[in-house]
């Protein structure tokens, strides 16, 4: 990865995601670090998310007689070579020069989908020059019309799923942001929303330049008719963001949604709110195998797949760490946090007993701790 001599590492080449968060660290200035780090309020739901997941214990079978793990899988009809899909996560260029277009090409090599946030710096148009397996996030935007040509781009794209992202009627207060007064550098825009985007880049003194742009072009008015609206108007399979109710779950997959994402957005919108995790194990029987149950929030381990699978998800979404392996070394660094993902996906399997991914699924699970299901 081009790191050398590193505190921590024999090689230079990290070998957990912790260490490669350390590296990002250390590189990026303070505020695009906590732009990327940090949560909403206390952060109280951010801490949550983590020592939830270390609370749920998995039971591992013997007797197995696995010499090798199949880890493939298919999300909402991708097919992947890991039960994981990158995450939505905006202006990947603060991190690296080519941004998403380099993540997305390290996850195509990986055989993992990339989602292409709203919010993304490249282009859904640049980035499926990669070739990688896209979805492409949406927002929910005050100009409907732009709403609908962000889904005909998709399409047209080649995106195989849309993934709209439900809770962030506002964005979180988020303190570190406020304090540190970010604002987006002038290189960095919003792609897919080249007008209007004068706020993000305005530094104040105290306050967040992002928020203030988030704030102008997000309808907080989002509803169910705008779901069947959008469920009526595209073809692609329609992955619902953001939710940790039960009843919203059910609901979403009886309007036509193929999946479900159990996410409080990394612990950076409402602060207070139940651990992803938490809240996992109900909506799986909520949906009932109605759609695929998708998980994120706090993953950083191939254990932490494993976790998620034992507890009924068909998938994990992975967000901050391939940030973190961008800044360090750019596609080559998320290609590393992804092998890095892999390696300890695989021997976690066979570990626990599994020789797939399915058989993860039928594992047991006990809480060891607090927040844990």
């Amino acid at each position: 990865m081009g790191v050398r001599n590193t505190p921590g590492t024999r090689t230079g080449v990290p070998a957990d995601l912790a260490e490669v968060e350390r590296l990002a660290a250390a590189r990026l200035p303070t505020d695009v670090r906590d732009f990327i780090a940090g949560g909403s309020g206390d952060e109280v739901t951010l801490v949550a998310n983590r020592v939830a997941l270390d609370g749920v214990g998995v039971v591992p079978r013997t007797f197995a007689g696995v010499e090798a793990a199949d880890t493939g899988v298919s999300l909402v009809g991708t097919r992947a070579a890991l039960p994981v899909a990158v995450a939505p996560m905006a202006y990947q260029c603060l991190v690296h020069p080519e941004g998403e277009v380099a993540a997305a090409a390290a996850a195509g090599a990986a055989g993992v989908p990339f989602t292409v946030g709203t919010l993304s710096s490249r282009t859904v148009e640049e980035i499926a020059k990669t070739g990688a397996p896209l979805w492409f996030q949406l927002y929910w935007l005050r100009d409907r019309g732009l709403v609908g040509e962000l889904v005909a781009r998709a399409e047209e794209a080649g995106c195989q799923a849309l993934v709209i992202t439900v809770d962030v009627p506002v964005m979180g207060h988020r303190r570190r942001d406020v304090r540190n007064g970010f604002a987006l550098p002038a290189e960095v825009r919003a792609a897919h929303l080249v007008a209007g985007t004068t706020e993000a880049h305005e530094r104040r003194d105290v306050g967040s330049g992002v928020a203030e742009h988030t704030s102008a072009v997000f309808d907080p008015t989002l509803g169910w008719r705008d779901l069947e609206w959008l469920r009526a108007r595209t073809r692609l399979p329609l992955v619902v963001k953001g939710v940790l109710d039960p009843l919203d779950a059910a609901r979403c997959v009886g309007l036509g949604a193929s999946a479900v994402v159990v996410s409080n957005h990394g612990g950076r919108q409402l602060d207070g709110a139940v651990p992803s995790v938490t809240a996992l194990p109900r909506v799986v029987e909520a949906v009932a195998g109605a759609g695929d149950v998708l998980f994120d929030s706090g993953v950083r381990s191939g254990t932490d797949v494993l976790r998620a699978l034992a507890l009924g998800a068909t998938g994990v979404l992975l967000g901050r760490p391939v940030l973190w392996g961008l800044a360090v070394d750019g596609e080559r660094g998320v290609a590393r946090v992804l092998e890095l993902l892999r390696a300890e996906f695989a021997q976690a399997l066979l570990l626990a007993g599994c020789a797939d991914v399915d058989a993860a699924r039928g594992l047991a699970t006990v809480s060891t701790g607090r927040g844990a299901p």
